[in-house]
């Protein structure tokens, strides 16, 4: 059986993918600081290991062919993120493991192609994106010497699964108890969105097709590009009533930003919010077959399911309990 190590599965993105490993049969190894996961992850072995201590990280990880790195830390603490790097590569090397990563649109900077393509360059633009650059540059280094094997999926911003901390949660849905619906930007922009679920299950897919991929490989996954028009219909879909549409207060974080660090490093970030963009992938469906993807509808409905936010069919079914 592959045994595959989660790095980061108290996160959001690290207990989905883990879930979604565990579903799929193999040994999943929940890799946290405190050695504790989630409920949800029953079946997988809780290790304890800080990616910030090399030779704990490396201890951690022995035995295992996968490692999938879901660290990802807050935005005011991402000058740990090139040393975290660091440390899995050291893991890799040492253990002789696969490396699968989750990439980010962060690396094509401002104005963002509309159009996302696996060829699409470089332009970082942010402190973010140069650091993501970076740490795709360390792996790619690492791949050419012939140390560390690396899969890259590329994805837009996450929604679905449990947790906390996405733009979907804290601002989209923050308000939808009260009957509000709240934009980040232009309700009719184009906006990438990944369905957690949807992209856990294409790391699977990658993991059961390592013979049709090479030592080094970043691949986009298409997800959701739809607008906040589109979102909020499928939400008020799910709740059986209409939401007031609403817009993010940018104003309040730009002139609070000197004074608060959290809201500097998110105006930072500010563009994606107002310049359409989409990934598309010429071969991510050759390698793993039908791409997964959930109907919007679904997967919003479930999304907000997840956060506590009891849709229609949730509500009806708890009756019928």
């Amino acid at each position: 059986m592959t045994k595959i190590a989660i790095l980061g599965a108290n996160g959001r993105l690290g207990r989905v993918v883990a879930k979604a490993f565990i579903d799929a049969g193999f040994d999943v190894r929940a890799i946290t600081r405190s050695g504790k996961v989630p409920a949800e992850l029953e079946g997988a072995t809780a290790i304890a290991g800080d990616a910030l201590d090399r030779e704990a990280l490396i201890h951690a990880t022995q035995g295992v062919d996968i490692i999938f790195n879901g660290l990802n830390p807050i935005y005011t603490d991402w000058g740990k993120c090139l040393p975290m790097a660091e440390n899995v590569m050291a893991a890799c090397h040492a253990n002789g493991t696969l490396h699968l990563f989750p990439g980010t649109v962060y690396n094509y900077g401002s104005p963002m192609p509309q159009v996302v393509t696996e060829d699409t360059p470089f332009r970082p633009t942010t402190e973010k994106g140069r650091i993501r650059c970076a740490m795709e540059a360390l792996f790619r280094r690492e791949a050419d010497a012939g140390r560390v094997r690396t899969i890259i999926l590329r994805a837009g911003d996450f929604f679905g699964g449990t947790g906390s901390g996405s733009w979907f949660d804290l601002v989209v849905a923050a308000k939808m108890s009260k009957g509000v619906y709240t934009a980040p930007g232009p309700a009719n922009l184009v906006h990438e969105w990944a369905y957690l679920p949807d992209f856990a299950v294409g790391f699977v897919g990658l993991a059961r097709n390592l013979d049709k991929l090479g030592f080094y490989e970043a691949l986009n996954f298409p997800g959701h590009p739809v607008t906040d028009l589109e979102i909020k219909a499928a939400a008020e879909k799910a709740l059986g009533r209409t939401l007031k549409l609403s817009f993010m207060p940018w104003w309040v974080l730009r002139a609070g930003s000197p004074f608060v660090a959290m809201w500097r490093e998110i105006v930072s970030m500010s563009y994606l919010r107002f310049e359409p963009h989409r990934l598309v992938s010429d071969r991510l469906e050759d390698i793993v077959g039908e791409i997964p993807h959930t109907p919007l509808d679904e997967a919003v409905s479930q999304a907000l399911n997840d956060i506590g936010i009891a849709t229609v069919d949730k509500a009806d079914s708890r009756k019928a309990a």
